[in-house]
C-alpha cells in the first residue's frame, strides 16, 4: 500500500472565508489578501524587507460541487509589505493576486485555502462555503472553526489514503511517486503484460488481488478488502503508467517530436484511462466480494441486464429477470450504483431502478458536504461509504451512512439473494 503522507507534499495550509474586501477587486485593490502572518504562514513565504517583493508561482483553482472540471489558473502572486513606502509604520505583510478567470468567480463568503508545496510553489483553492470540496479540505488539513481570519492548518494528521489522493488529483496535485519498491513491481508487470501496453482492466484487477502483500479478507472485513485491493492495484497502475508514458514521451509527438496537438491528445488519453480504470477496477472487486459472501446479483450492462429507458444500474440484486417479474416482492429488490467519486454524479442513480424505491450507492469519496448528504436523503438515496472513511464525515452523518458490510447483510437478511 501506498505510504504517502500529506506532509510528502505540503508545507503548510491556512484557511479563511472571503471578505467583501478580499472578493470585490473594486474594494480591495485588485485583491489583496492580508491575514497569513497571524496564521504563521510568514515562515513559509519569507519576509521579504521594504525594497523587495517575493513572487511564487501558483495554481488557483475554483471548483463547486456541480463542477464537470474545475477553472484552474497558472498565476504568479507576490507576497510584499504594503506599508513598504511607510518606512515609520510596522511592516504589514499582503498577498497579491491578479484579476483572472479564477478571480471573477470570487464572491463573498468562499472558502479559500492557500497552500505552500515543497516544490516552492502555491495552490489557492476556492470553492462556496458550504461545498464538498471544502469538507474535505478542512478534514484533510484538520481545519476547524474556519471564520473570515486565516487559521493554520495542519500536514501532519491523516494519512493520505486512496479518496483523498483522488481528491488532490483533481486539484492537480500529482501523489502517488513514490519509488520505493517500485523497481521490483515493474519487472513483474512487464514479464506478465509486455511493458508495451495495459492488459483489460479486469486482467490487472485480478493480478493486483492475488498479488497484495497483506492478508485480505473479503468474507470477514468486506470493507477493509475493498480499499486494501483499490489502494494496491492504484500503486500498480502508477508504477505501470509511468513506465508506459516515459516510453511515450522518449517518442516525441510528430517528425520533429513537436506536435502539441499529438502531445495534448496523448495526456487527455492518460487522464481518461484512469479516470475509466479506477471506476471498473471499483466495480471488479466489489463483485468479488459479492461473490465471496455468496449473494445473487448481476451487473448491467449486457443485453438483457437493463431496466427501463435502457438504464443500466451497475448492480441488480438478486437478478434482471427477477426486477422485470412484476410477481417478485419489491421488498426482495436492492441495486447498487458504484462511483469511486460522486461529485454530482449521484443524481443519475435515481433513474436507474424505477421499481427499486430506496436506491443505493457506494463511493470510496471522502467528506461529502452535509448539504449533499441532506439532498441524498430526502431522494430517497442510501450513501455506502467503506467503515475507515466514516471518520471523516460528521457525526450526525455518521448515524446514516451505512458501511460495505452493513449493506451487504441487509440484502442477505431480505434473503432470496443468497444460496444459503
Amino acid at each position: 500500500m501506498f505510504s504517502d503522507r500529506i506532509s510528502d507534499y505540503f508545507e503548510g495550509v491556512a484557511a479563511k472565508y472571503l471578505s467583501a474586501v478580499d472578493a470585490d477587486s473594486e474594494r480591495s485593490n485588485q485583491h489583496e489578501i492580508g491575514g497569513l502572518p497571524a496564521a504563521g504562514f510568514k515562515q513559509y513565504l519569507g519576509t521579504p524587507s521594504k525594497d523587495q517583493e517575493y513572487r511564487f508561482k501558483t495554481k488557483q483553482i475554483y471548483i463547486t460541487d456541480e463542477s464537470v472540471a474545475p477553472e484552474t489558473v497558472e498565476a504568479e502572486v507576490t507576497w510584499y509589505d504594503c506599508r513598504r513606502k511607510q518606512p515609520h509604520r510596522s511592516p504589514e505583510y499582503r498577498l497579491y493576486y491578479p484579476t483572472n478567470a479564477v478571480t471573477e468567480l470570487l464572491a463573498e463568503g468562499d472558502f479559500l485555502l492557500v497552500a505552500k508545496l515543497r516544490d516552492d510553489s502555491l495552490l489557492m483553492v476556492f470553492t462556496p462555503a458550504g461545498s464538498t470540496i471544502e469538507r474535505q479540505l478542512r478534514v484533510l488539513f484538520a481545519l476547524d472553526n474556519v471564520d473570515e481570519r486565516f487559521k493554520a492548518g495542519s500536514v501532519e494528521t491523516l494519512r493520505l489514503f486512496l479518496p483523498l489522493r483522488l481528491m488532490l488529483e483533481d486539484l492537480g496535485i500529482e501523489t502517488g511517486n513514490s519509488e520505493t519498491g517500485d523497481g521490483a513491481w515493474l519487472e513483474r508487470l512487464i514479464e506478465l503484460f509486455g511493458g508495451e501496453k495495459f492488459p483489460p482492466t479486469s486482467i490487472f484487477s485480478k493480478f493486483a488481488r492475488e498479488s497484495i502483500e497483506q492478508t485480505v479478507e473479503p468474507r470477514a472485513d468486506p470493507d477493509k478488502a475493498i480499499l486494501d485491493w483499490m489502494d494496491h492495484e492504484e500503486k500498480l497502475f502508477r508504477i505501470y503508467e509511468r513506465h508506459l508514458v516515459q516510453g511515450r514521451l522518449r517518442q516525441g509527438f510528430g517528425h520533429d517530436g513537436a506536435d502539441v496537438d499529438g502531445f495534448i491528445s496523448f495526456s487527455l488519453s492518460v487522464q481518461n484511462r484512469r479516470k475509466s480504470r479506477v471506476g471498473h477496477a471499483f466495480e471488479h472487486y466489489l463483485k468479488e466480494i459479492f461473490t465471496a459472501h455468496s449473494l445473487h446479483f448481476q451487473q448491467g450492462g449486457g443485453k438483457g441486464f437493463t431496466t427501463e429507458n435502457n438504464s443500466k444500474p451497475d448492480f441488480i440484486f438478486p437478478d434482471f429477470e427477477s426486477y422485470r417479474d412484476p410477481k417478485f416482492s419489491i421488498k426482495n429488490l436492492h441495486m447498487l450504483g458504484a462511483k469511486t467519486t460522486c461529485k454530482d454524479r449521484w443524481r443519475q442513480v435515481l433513474s436507474e431502478a424505477n421499481r427499486v424505491p430506496l436506491k443505493n450507492l457506494i463511493t470510496l469519496e471522502a467528506a461529502i458536504s452535509e448539504r449533499q448528504t441532506s439532498e441524498m436523503q430526502s431522494n430517497n438515496l442510501q450513501l455506502i461509504i467503506p467503515s475507515a472513511i466514516h471518520s471523516t464525515y460528521t457525526t450526525s452523518q455518521a448515524t446514516w451512512l451505512l458501511s460495505l458490510e452493513s449493506f451487504i447483510n441487509h440484502v442477505k437478511h431480505n434473503n432470496l439473494n443468497t444460496t444459503n
